[in-house]
């Protein structure tokens, strides 16, 4: 047995992943398996060509590898958040940067923020609000190994509504707002919605996201309101199963999550007015939630700042953490299947751990928060064959923190060792 222990600090900004020679070996203290729901003790873990080859007890391993001395740490899959947006990072200038900021300049901020996610310990992101195209080219970057980052799922620009949640001219003055249709991702009937569905394929998306409601960060006074109809939603759902797309649903009024649900969107992100009844429809189809707590707290948090937000968007803001937190509790209860995903973007890039904290808090095991950033979001992505878990044939996704996060969540915040494929990006 060969044995090559790293310990390698690494920089953001200078990491150089270490590559498998032929085969690798992960010697773990504890290993949490997302599988049974049980902590493994002294485990190894065999990679071959960036998959998991074999599992075994540490004492029953024989053979010739590199071996990473993981003896004192716990363990578990990469970690996935469904719910993020590499381009934004959310500040008092955040409006006056979406005229600002250009796709080049969008593009080096994405490219940061997802080296920060990766190093974080999240390994798969789905990003839900692409602008000027960058999420699909980073995606590609990340695959080609130009830039370092997370397996990136984009939905590329959202759809809305004119005057809807994400139509990229709201507040704008007369004569500069023009009238976007469905290329630009506005849609006012099913003949629009079949359209917009049909050009975010053309743009090489992996599945759609849809404004069904208002949401608390756009230059509008209803937060809550249903902003599409049932057929155009019916529509959008419809053509988007038609290429093989998931659809994820931004909703935080009660109504538009029902018309969501109803229409056959794989999740809904937020969920925060909910009632039982709505619980109940979702539990019926299945549907996943998003609860996204993390951004609720920043934004609360920030409207208590003068001037941090504009005064549309702060008396939104600050009600929205204490809801989100309630309403997840009661969903969790209620046997909702829950995905973890945080809208990072709105909160700092690689803080997207503090969101186990707030789902434990509201009454969530840590197993099941765990489960939720990775058997449960692998199911919700579709790649329950390929990522998730620390299984014989999936991707080799494993991170490593030193303790056990089952007896402490917050661990999570600081992870010591990233692996992403079968190469290590991070090892302290």
């Amino acid at each position: 047995m060969k044995y090559l222990i790293y310990f390698l600090p690494f920089l953001l900004l200078n990491a150089q992943p270490i590559f498998a020679e032929q085969k690798m070996v992960l010697n773990c203290g504890e290993l949490i398996d997302v599988e049974t729901q049980k902590v493994l003790s002294s485990q190894m873990i065999t990679i071959d060509h960036q998959r998991i080859s074999s599992i075994r007890s540490a004492d029953q391993y024989e053979g010739d590898a590199q071996v990473v001395d993981l003896s004192e740490y716990t363990c578990l899959p990469g970690l996935i958040d469904m719910h993020v947006h590499l381009m934004i990072a959310l500040s008092a200038a955040y409006e006056l940067e979406k005229v600002t900021l250009g796709a080049p300049d969008l593009a080096f901020l994405a490219a940061r923020h997802a080296e920060l996610t990766l190093m974080a310990g999240f390994t798969t992101v789905r990003d839900l609000g692409d602008r000027a195209g960058v999420a699909v080219a980073l995606r590609k970057a990340i695959q080609k190994g130009l830039v370092i980052g997370p397996r990136v799922f984009t939905s590329g620009r959202p759809l809305s509504s004119t005057g809807g949640h994400d139509d990229p001219t709201n507040g704008w003055r007369a004569g500069l707002r023009g009238d976007p249709g469905p290329v630009e991702g506005i849609v006012n009937s099913a003949e629009d919605a079949r359209k917009a569905v049909r050009q975010r394929y053309k743009n090489g998306v992996d599945l759609i996201k849809v404004m069904v409601t208002g949401g608390v960060l756009d230059l509008t006074k209803n937060g809550q309101s249903p902003q599409f109809f049932d057929d155009e939603i019916e529509a959008i759902v419809a053509t988007a199963d038609s290429y093989g797309f998931k659809v994820a649903a931004h909703a935080h009024g009660n109504e538009g999550i029902k018309r969501a649900v109803r229409a056959g969107v794989a999740s809904i992100e937020h969920g925060t007015f909910m009632d039982a009844d709505t619980m109940g429809l979702m539990k019926k189809h299945d549907t996943y939630l998003v609860p996204t707590m993390l951004a609720g707290d920043f934004v609360t948090g920030k409207a208590k700042i003068d001037g941090y937000f504009p005064e549309i968007v702060r008396s939104k803001a600050a009600q929205i953490g204490p809801k989100l937190q309630t309403t997840f509790g009661r969903a969790y209860k209620a046997g909702i299947k829950i995905a973890f995903g945080t809208d990072t973007g709105v909160s700092a890039h690689g803080d997207n751990a503090q969101e186990f904290a707030l789902m434990v808090e509201a009454g969530m095991s840590p197993m099941e928060a765990i489960i939720s950033a990775t058997k449960a979001a692998a199911d919700l992505l579709g790649e329950s064959d390929q990522l998730g878990s620390i299984s014989i044939g999936k991707y080799a996704d494993v991170i490593a923190v030193k303790g056990n996060p089952i007896e402490d969540i917050t661990l999570l915040e600081n992870i010591n060792f990233v692996m992403k494929n079968g190469t290590i990006y991070k090892a302290e």
